[in-house]
């Protein structure tokens, strides 16, 4: 029996969601496997991996053959790395601490990337937010001031018109007042 490591779409219409499984090449693509080894999720950013990495690289080990999606999977992972180093260990180009040191060493570099791709991800978001709230600030003044601006020219032409009529009162006031006084 030829065995394969593929791909299983779950989830809806344009939000696709994958378990990542060990089957029978003959079976059909959401059809029957032989074990499920992890799942992933292209929808997030970064997209989520999760599988049970000594099952996979068991997997590889007996001569399972992934299919492209899956062995990008794999490498990702470092189950492919794992298995070629094994092997190395196996023919004596290597030895099992060498081995062990060198994929410590990849899976640090590659944790530290992810993580580093994580944060930046989430600063640009805090720092989109943030321009769109400054953005958000400025027209909400721009709208009161429009706003302040288009209600205040009616409170001017009352305070005008009361400081015309005072005027005139005061004027009437001194013309009736000069008159008495020459008299």
């Amino acid at each position: 029996m030829a065995t394969r490591i593929r791909l299983q779409r779950h989830g809806k219409k344009q939000h696709a969601f994958y378990h990542l499984v060990a089957a029978d090449s003959k079976s059909r693509r959401d059809g029957r496997f032989i074990e499920k080894i992890g799942t992933y999720n292209p929808n997030t950013n970064p997209a989520t991996i999760e599988i049970d990495f000594e099952r996979a690289l068991h997997w590889v080990k007996t001569g399972a053959e992934p299919s492209d999606t899956a062995k990008a999977i794999l490498s990702y992972t470092g189950v492919l790395l794992k298995n070629h180093l094994d092997k190395g260990v196996a023919k004596g180009a290597l030895t099992a601490d060498a081995a062990q040191a060198k994929f410590d060493a990849w899976k640090a570099d590659k944790d530290s990337k992810i993580t580093g791709k994580s944060d930046s991800l989430s600063k640009a978001a805090e720092a989109s937010k943030a321009a769109k709230l400054l953005a958000e600030k400025a027209a909400n003044e721009a709208k009161a001031a429009e706003l302040l601006a288009k209600n205040t020219p009616a409170v001017e032409e009352v305070v005008e018109e009361v400081a015309e009529e005072a005027s005139e009162e005061t004027t009437a006031e001194a013309t009736e007042e000069t008159p008495e006084a020459e008299a």
